[in-house]
């Protein structure tokens, strides 16, 4: 169990995060602060979760595991929930190529990406006592449900949202920036920092459970 210390630092940290981001959302940014946003916060992700496997890899306890993930959750949470509030706010002034699809196709599949995203939130609440991100980390290995189809069912319907998003907006540039500098971001953490961390934190149990679930694509689990 983290310290009380550690868990209003956690509240503090993402609470901060709310108001910044109302403001941005109404904020008039430059052609400059866009791109800012758009693509330098992403990139500024990865030097964030490589030194969080590092601190890790230099003492894999649970004591430093829960301050350092909680660091590191907020600053992803911070810069890509920047970009993405900035690119979609943005996003008719970079569309490039306009997408002709019938605007009821998308929104219909961002019904039903936002549907599956909330699904595994409560999938993750239920099965693993736990939310998403360091706000609250899990207490158990969620396995079943949604999380018995994928590892990580909740990036990829966040994932699959934006894009379904960027189909509404008949952005193809936005789809682009979504599949191909977004995704790798999200990657990049799972695979480098994440799957670490879980190892120490769920033990065993989590090991085994990475070995017959997939990492991103679904697959209907293996009966017992």
């Amino acid at each position: 169990m983290p310290s009380i210390p550690l868990i209003l630092f956690r509240i503090t940290l993402f609470g901060l995060s709310i108001p910044y981001w109302l403001w941005l959302a109404q904020a008039r940014l430059d052609s400059a602060a866009t791109f800012v946003s758009v693509i330098l916060a992403v990139a500024a992700s990865y030097p964030a979760v490589w030194l969080g496997r590092r601190l890790l890899e230099a003492k894999s306890t649970k004591q430093r595991m829960h301050w350092v993930t909680t660091g590191v959750h907020f600053v992803l949470v911070f810069f890509l929930g920047t970009a993405i509030i900035v690119a979609v706010i943005t996003a008719n002034e970079w569309r490039g190529w306009v997408i002709p699809l019938d605007p009821r196709i998308s929104l219909a599949l961002m019904a039903i990406t936002s549907l599956i995203a909330f699904m595994t939130v409560i999938n993750l609440a239920l099965r693993g006592w736990g939310a998403p991100f360091a706000i609250a980390l899990t207490r158990r290995l969620a396995t079943d449900w949604l999380y018995g189809w994928t590892r990580n069912p909740m990036v990829l319907s966040t994932l699959a949202f934006l894009v379904a998003l960027g189909l509404w907006l008949q952005s193809a540039l936005f789809v682009l920036w979504v599949l191909f500098w977004l995704t790798p971001a999200f990657v990049f953490f799972l695979k480098v920092f994440e799957e670490h961390e879980l190892e120490i934190r769920l033990g065993k149990p989590y090991l085994a459970y990475r070995a017959k679930t997939p990492f991103m694509w679904p697959r209907r689990p293996k009966k017992k």
